[in-house]
């Protein structure tokens, strides 16, 4: 069986004050109705854990019946920090899941394939990212506005969502980050604290997420023109 989880209780605060981002309406639907309805349309997806902010259970049980988003789905409360969240989710899951998706919120463009090719990717290697290959000359500072270095971006990628996992994989990686006392804002990133491997999966079409206002109409385009 596999699961989805919506990671839907971050703030946005990038977006400006009093404005929730997902729930803001681009292409006739709240963001986060986009990203939802790409994991109901996913055959590969059997069930959905959304985690919210606390508070707002009932206002996104009603955009499912809204929006006829009909897949079997939760809604649970999320946690301080973001492993928190994804660690409320996973821990919501149906005990017959075997593999799950770690989806931002408000990233609505994911097209079902690319979510698809993550999940088989996590099945055979038990970690994976969607992700797409750096194409700008990237450079690392020294902490201030001066170049320190060069990176070589052949080998650079942005990595993004669903991030797809075996479930034992997650659990163990959400517990090394327990113990360790660290944040993290990336699930792949607990895997390196088990030294678990991750399969980079190439996105070729746009994914991106929305954080700032600049980002609303390229995104309304693309979900526009979405096939």
């Amino acid at each position: 069986m596999n699961s989805a989880i919506i990671v839907a209780a971050g703030r946005g605060t990038r977006m400006g004050p009093d404005v929730d981002k997902l729930f803001l309406p681009v292409a006739g639907e709240p963001v986060v109705v986009h990203t939802w309805r790409r994991f109901d349309l996913c055959p590969g997806v059997d069930e959905l854990v959304l985690v919210v902010r606390a508070g707002l259970e009932s206002a996104f049980a009603e955009l499912a019946d809204r929006h006829g988003l009909r897949k079997p789905h939760r809604i649970v409360a999320g946690g301080a920090e973001r492993q928190d969240s994804v660690g409320n989710g996973v821990a919501a899951l149906d005990g017959r899941t075997t593999l799950v998706a770690i989806q931002d919120g408000a990233r609505p463009c994911t097209a079902p394939a690319v979510i698809a090719r993550c999940l088989a990717a996590a099945d055979r290697t038990g970690a994976a990212v969607a992700a797409q290959r750096a194409t700008d000359t990237i450079k690392e500072s020294d902490g201030t506005c001066l170049i320190a270095r060069h990176l070589d971006r052949s080998r650079l990628w942005t990595v993004q969502t669903p991030q797809c996992f075996q479930v034992e994989v997650i659990r163990r990686a959400l517990e090394a980050v327990r113990r360790s006392g660290r944040q993290i804002t990336d699930d792949t990133a607990a895997c390196e604290l088990i030294g678990q491997s991750v399969e980079l999966v190439e996105c070729p079409e746009p994914n991106p997420k929305v954080t700032l206002p600049s980002d609303v109409p390229w995104v309304e385009w693309l979900l526009r023109h979405a096939p």
